[in-house]
């Protein structure tokens, strides 16, 4: 029998690897309190609050903000009509090639995102379509999909056939099937996957810079004043929205759903 106790060397490890994946962010949060303003000191020369004011009064962080919080609305209630449907009719079909279209489903958010971001680019293109916030929303759409058709699929798949079967002899229609049926079974399913969309959304920065015009969303906003630093711990702080802004959605959606065969976000 396998003892239950992690040996020292193994939880030694697991912190190692816990650390190289969590300081980088924890020295983020550090320098958004610094006092220095150009360049990073370690450790700091002291500490401070005023960043995050100066960061409150910066009008050119608003706009982008504001973008960012529509683009993930819009793109996670497209890909929640969108993704449910897909994964309806994969969970309830059986035909030739559904394990080839299967993939194709999957394959946006399989594919490096600056293949994904040059294809839609190149699409737009083709069919000139202007550069705009909705060549945005379209990009983030494409992946937002998968992730509702992933927690659907899988919510699906659970679903016994024979519910659907009795609520139609009960004299039920579709709509009162989905919503007396279906629903309940796939609220939370699809809640889960809609938070964890929005969060993906929120900070894509590959695709958006492929698919925007004169548009720049928060992540846009974040690239270029580290190229261009003018107050280095502004950035900072508005990293740490962002990371609350996705954290809080993803975590959210792993409670909703940890009881499940599939947790949200398993495949990402």
């Amino acid at each position: 029998m396998p003892s239950e106790r992690a040996s020292p060397g193994l939880k030694i490890a697991a912190g190692a690897g816990l650390a190289f994946l969590h300081l980088p962010i924890l020295l983020i949060f550090l320098y958004a309190f610094t006092t220095e303003e150009k360049s990073y000191q370690f450790p700091p020369p002291g500490l401070t609050l005023k960043w995050f004011a100066v960061a409150w009064n910066r009008a050119d962080i608003w706009p982008p903000l504001w973008l960012s919080l529509q683009v993930a609305a819009v793109s996670t209630l497209i890909a929640m009509v969108l993704g449910t449907l897909v994964a309806a009719a994969m969970a309830q079909s059986r035909f030739f090639g559904r394990e080839q279209v299967s993939l194709l489903i999957l394959l946006p958010i399989a594919l490096p995102g600056v293949i994904t971001g040059m294809a839609l680019r190149s699409a737009f293109s083709v069919v000139d379509i202007p550069f705009s916030v909705w060549t945005i929303i379209l990009g983030h759409a494409t992946f937002c999909i998968v992730i509702v058709y992933n927690n659907a699929v899988a919510r699906f798949r659970r679903l016994h056939g024979g519910v659907l079967e009795a609520s139609a002899d009960l004299g039920a229609n579709g709509f009162q099937t989905f919503g007396y049926v279906l629903l309940p079974n796939l609220g939370s399913a699809l809640l889960a996957g809609g938070m964890l969309a929005f969060a993906l959304s929120f900070d894509e920065v590959i695709v958006t810079t492929f698919t925007a015009g004169q548009q720049s969303t928060l992540p846009i906003w974040m690239l270029t004043e580290l190229v261009r630093p003018r107050q280095r711990p502004v950035t900072n702080v508005v990293a740490i929205v962002v990371v609350a802004m996705t954290f809080l959605p993803i975590l959210a959606a792993y409670y909703l759903t940890r009881d499940g065969e599939h947790t949200a976000g398993a495949g990402k």
